[in-house]
């Protein structure tokens, strides 16, 4: 035995060294550099980008992605890999590997937004009034080159990896139906991705624990009684009374949150009256909340309701709350697992180097990708930079001028494919290191 090394390590290696597939694998699948070199070459990136392009010319709402998951179902039948379909109404699982345990998932949200695209260029949007304007076109295009990799190395994966092109991530909650429809099932470990506008083009950032909020929604009809803006006296004001609680739904994060406690509360709509000189029966008033701590988001839910019906009553008005969860289901807070995350910075770090590996300070805005986390025992979700300031200004994600660095596809591809792909090789080691024989000592 050669001195420091333990019996287990030798026979670890010896494994190693008699298993083609490990030795295989190591050469292709364990080498994230290549990996990209791969994903960067220029018929690769010209398909992967050709992709895109189409899905972005042709954007669809939640649950309306008919022509996107045909465009999806269209490549993977080229690349032949098998899929089941549909889920959620439009949603494709498909699977690469073994089609035994153990099982990973990668996902890509397929929903656009209801917006007008502001930009001029060859491949704007050609349907009025939709655009992908987050990013989910580039994701699409990433996860069908990461499933073209790993279709090309399919026979080093000692496992299965489950490949999710998701409905409805924008509010509609197109995991959770996904969940419901049982798309994850047996799945181990999942890993999520989105593009990044304020992260360098080469980069990657994360964190462990929490990284996106939790969030709900709340609408709030206020009703009073209408008459003619001279005579306010003979009325009750409905709008006064909605800015009083504009106003005291402010001060609920200001005054009753911990302020080591991060928390939002948002009022984005309100409507009521149609002319200058008359005051409405009713107006409605509608927003968002948000917290890390589902402690937290309760109580700010609760909280919502009273403020909303007691300073309603303290202008003489009634209020109905409804927190609109049968439409847009309540996001759970995203929590990235602290193993898996010391597993991407390594995997990360060798693709891109460790300089290029960052902290990503936790986000308000929410993700669906958290759902996943209550059915599968380990989730991790990141950002892959896209920002090139050398381009000019990068529009913000939600828009209609949010473009996309199209050289961000290779790297979202090839960093997927070499997280699944370096997970299914340790574990393959630790399983044979475990049921390999020990000596007698």
């Amino acid at each position: 035995m050669a001195p420091g090394a333990s019996p287990v390590l030798l026979l670890l290696r010896a494994a190693l060294l008699l298993s083609p597939v490990a030795v295989s694998c190591g050469a292709a699948l364990d080498d994230p550099v290549g990996l990209l070199r791969l994903a960067k070459e220029p018929e690769f990136m010209d398909w992967m980008v050709g992709v895109r392009r189409r899905i972005h010319e042709n954007p669809e709402l939640g649950y309306e992605e008919f022509a996107t998951s045909e465009l999806v179902r269209r490549e993977l039948d080229a690349m032949g890999i098998s899929y089941r379909h549909p889920f959620a109404v439009t949603g494709i699982v498909a699977t690469v590997g073994t089609g035994g345990p153990p099982f990973l998932a990668l996902r890509a949200d397929m929903d656009a937004l209801p917006m007008q695209e502001g930009m001029e260029w060859e491949h704007k949007s050609k349907v009025p009034g939709k655009m992908h304007g987050c990013g989910h076109d580039a994701h699409v295009a990433m996860l069908l080159g990461s499933a073209k990799i790993l279709q090309e190395h399919r026979d080093e994966l000692q496992g299965t990896v489950v490949l999710l092109f998701q409905p409805a991530e924008e509010g509609g909650g197109g995991a959770k139906k996904m969940l419901e429809a049982g798309a994850v099932e047996n799945i181990e470990v999942m890993f999520g991705v989105h593009v990044a506008d304020i992260v360098p083009i080469g980069v990657v950032a994360s964190r462990p624990g929490p990284i996106m909020a939790g969030s709900g929604f709340f609408e709030a009809v206020i009703s009073g009684k209408g008459g003619h803006a001279a005579l306010p006296h003979h009325t009750i004001d409905p709008i006064l009374a909605a800015s009083s609680v504009i106003v005291s739904l402010q001060q609920l994060v200001s005054r009753e949150a911990d302020p080591l406690d991060s928390q939002v509360v948002t009022v984005g709509k309100f409507r009521g009256g149609g002319a200058f000189n008359v005051i409405p029966d009713s107006v409605t008033i509608g927003g968002t909340f948000r917290a890390f701590l589902k402690e937290s988001f309760n109580q700010l839910k609760q909280r919502i309701e009273e403020v909303i019906v007691s300073q309603a009553s303290v202008q003489r008005c009634s209020a109905v709350v409804d927190f609109m969860n049968k439409d847009k289901p309540f996001f759970p807070p995203t929590i990235n697992n602290p193993e898996l995350h010391d597993f991407f910075v390594k995997v990360a770090g060798e693709m891109i180097s460790t300089s290029n590996v960052r902290d990503r300070q936790p986000l308000m805005g929410a993700e669906d990708f958290a759902f996943y986390a209550e059915a599968v025992p380990r989730t991790y979700y990141y950002f892959v930079g896209m920002l090139n300031e050398t381009r000019g200004p990068q529009a913000p994600h939600h828009s209609p001028y949010f473009t996309i660095n199209e050289d961000v596809l290779p790297y979202g591809a090839a960093m997927q494919a070499s997280l699944v792909g370096r997970y299914l090789l340790e574990h393959q080691h630790v399983t044979a290191a475990k049921e390999a024989p020990h000596e007698e000592l």
